[in-house]
This record gives C-alpha cells, sequence and structure tokens, in this order.
C-alpha cells in the first residue's frame, strides 16, 4: 500500500472533504489544508505551502478565486513541482466553455498544464450540493422558497461525490495523466425540477419562484451579496437560459468506467432537515 500523503487543498470544501474521505475509504493518507486547519495553507501567504508539500506526491488543487489567483497558481505549481510533487489534479469548471472566447479564463488551467507534473484537469457543471451546502440556495431551500432567475432553462447537475471520485482515481491511479474530464448528471434537469425532487425527499413544501433579472439581483444584494456579483449571478443564468449548457459531458464515465449518480440518488440521501437557514 503507496503509504504517501496526498495534499487536498480546500479540504473543507464540498468537493475537498469528499477526496479526503474517499481517499481514506482507499487507505490513503489525505494532508487536508486549509486556512484555519491543522495543515495551514493559505493562496496568499507563501510561508504556508512549504510544510503543505512536504513529502507528497499528489495534490487536488482548489484554487483561490479572486486578483491574481492564476499567477498564484503558477507559482504553486512551478513551487510544488522543484519540490517532488508529481501529479495536479485541478478543479476547474465546465462555464470555461461558454466563454471560450476569452482566453483570460483559462490562465488557472494553463497554469496547471504547464507546471511540468502530470496534470489532470477536472471541469464539473453545477453542483447538486450548491442545493443542500452552498449559502446561494441552501438558506432559500431551507425557508421554502428558492428564487431563480431563470425557470426553463436546463443543467445536469453533477454529483460532488462524482466528482471526488474521479479526482481520487486521477491522484491515486495511472491512466488520467493529460486528462480533462468534463463532467455532467445524467440527464438535464430546470432548477424548478431540482427543487420538485427536494420537496418530495424532504417531505415539506419547497417551491421554486421565477423572477426577474433585476428582481434576483435585488434579492441577492438584500441577502448582502455584493452587486457585481448579483450581476456575474445573473450573466450565468443567462446562458442556462438561453440552452447553452444543455447537454451531457461524458467525464464520469471516461474516467471511471460508470454512469453518474443521478439528482434524485443525491435528493434522497440528503438531510434536508439539517440544511442551515444560515
Amino acid at each position: 500500500m503507496n503509504d504517501t500523503p496526498v495534499l487536498v487543498l480546500g479540504g473543507t470544501g464540498k468537493t475537498g472533504r469528499r477526496v479526503a474521505r474517499q481517499l481514506a475509504e482507499r487507505g490513503r493518507t489525505a494532508r487536508v489544508a486549509s486556512r484555519s486547519g491543522a495543515q495551514r495553507f493559505d493562496w496568499r501567504d507563501k510561508e504556508t505551502w512549504a510544510a503543505a508539500v512536504e513529502g507528497v506526491e499528489a495534490v487536488y488543487v482548489v484554487d483561490e478565486q479572486g486578483p491574481h489567483a492564476a499567477e498564484l497558481l503558477a507559482d504553486f505549481a512551478a513551487f510544488a513541482t522543484r519540490r517532488g510533487v508529481g501529479r495536479l489534479v485541478f478543479l476547474s469548471a465546465r462555464t470555461l466553455e461558454q466563454w471560450a472566447h476569452d482566453e483570460g479564463r483559462f490562465a488557472a488551467e494553463r497554469a496547471v498544464r504547464e507546471s511540468g507534473a502530470q496534470w489532470t484537469i477536472l471541469r464539473p457543471t453545477w453542483f447538486s450540493q450548491n442545493f443542500s451546502e452552498d449559502r446561494l440556495l441552501a438558506p432559500d431551500v431551507a425557508a421554502g422558497e428558492v428564487i431563480l432567475s431563470d425557470g426553463q432553462g436546463v443543467e445536469p447537475f453533477i454529483d460532488a461525490e462524482d466528482i471526488a471520485a474521479v479526482a481520487v482515481a486521477a491522484l491515486t491511479e495511472e491512466g488520467h495523466a493529460g486528462e480533462l474530464y468534463v463532467l455532467s448528471g445524467p440527464r438535464l434537469m430546470t432548477f424548478g425540477e431540482c427543487v420538485e425532487l427536494i420537496a418530495e425527499a424532504a417531505g415539506r413544501k419547497i417551491r421554486a419562484v421565477v423572477v426577474d433579472r433585476e428582481e434576483y439581483a435585488r434579492h441577492l444584494v438584500g441577502r448582502g451579496y455584493p452587486r457585481d456579483f448579483a450581476d456575474f449571478m445573473n450573466e450565468l443564468f443567462d446562458t442556462i437560459r438561453d440552452g447553452r449548457t444543455a447537454y451531457l459531458s461524458d467525464g464520469v464515465r471516461r474516467a471511471l468506467g460508470r454512469e453518474p449518480r443521478d439528482f434524485r440518488e443525491y435528493a434522497a440521501e440528503t438531510d434536508w432537515g439539517a440544511v442551515s437557514k444560515q
């Protein structure tokens, strides 16, 4: 058994903690790193990098969004490779495909590809777990009204368990180097259909409420989000409304040799009573 630790950045997030758990289930040691965890890692404090990568052969990379994120990722990838890390698995996003004309949006992926390490890139769609573990949607689910800027567009929601399973395969197995895995669920669904399945699984009334773009922006601002984030969310909903996300991707099948988990399975297994309104 390989007892070399695997570094999991963003190890307390939706995918990171699942990657850590699935690594442990395989008998591998996950070194979970975060700003406030036992293994401290801060993208903007390079003094924390050396201890995090010491003795590590593979890293699951969830980068920090914000100014200079791609430059920091490039610096970290080079730093890790110089210290013996031979494999990087990077969590990107399928939304990049909607802005294929904008090369700047691909800077983070390029940093990983050009690191000198073996690399695997994951581009998932919207997470199923956004309804239960994300502060954007979970409070609305808990309150019984999910406010949306679109009611007709469809998205193939991906289960975070599947994202983690692909990541763990790429971190621990051969045959995934140089692969770009575009990850989606097995079917196209509207947000309203998702909410219906959640209500059925939760055993209580939860409804989707579709509002216009400006009202949706006001809703987010009223919950404490900045206006530029609200505008960005409207832009994402525009891509769904326009049908630009209405297609399935085969990354789970290619990486794992099986079909991805269905949203109904996610909804049935989630403890909706524990979903917070905060």
